[in-house]
C-alpha cells in the first residue's frame, strides 16, 4: 500500500458511520504518513476516535485493494513539517509545489501530519 499513489482513508462518525477520504501517503518505516486540513473534519474525527482502515485507491477514492485496520496519530510541529519532506519527495515536483502553496495559503498551522499505523492485534478466537 506505501507504494500507491492514493490511499484511502476511513475515519468514523460518532454513530460509526464510515466516511472514506482519498490521500497522498507516502510510507516512513512501518508507518504511512498523510497530510490534510488541520480543521477538516477526519483530524476531529481521529482526535475522538484514532481507530481507522487504510486501502490503496485510486484519485477518486475507489479501492484498489483491500481495507486494513490501522490507528492514526496526529502529528506535531516538527513531525508534521517531516510528513511534508516525505510526500514532497513520493511525490516529485507536484508534491513540492503542492507542499509550498499550502504553505503560502494556509502557513505552517494550516495542514497537519497524520501517521496511521497497520493494527496488528489479533481479535479473540
Amino acid at each position: 500500500m506505501s507504494s500507491a499513489k492514493y490511499v484511502l482513508l476511513t475515519t468514523f462518525r460518532k454513530d460509526g458511520t464510515p466516511v472514506a477520504t482519498p490521500l497522498w501517503a507516502a510510507a516512513d518505516g512501518d508507518r504511512l504518513l498523510m497530510w490534510t486540513v488541520t480543521d477538516s473534519y477526519k483530524v476531529k474525527r481521529i482526535r475522538r476516535n484514532p481507530e481507522v482502515t487504510v486501502a490503496a485507491c485510486d484519485a477518486r477514492g475507489k479501492p484498489k485493494g483491500p481495507e486494513v485496520p490501522a490507528r492514526a496519530v496526529i502529528l506535531d510541529a516538527a513531525d508534521t513539517d517531516h510528513t511534508r519532506d516525505v510526500i514532497a519527495r513520493k511525490y516529485g515536483i507536484l508534491g513540492w509545489l503542492t507542499m509550498k502553496g499550502s504553505l503560502l495559503r494556509r502557513g505552517k498551522t494550516g495542514t497537519i501530519g497524520l501517521a496511521v499505523t497497520a493494527d496488528d492485534r489479533q481479535e479473540p478466537q
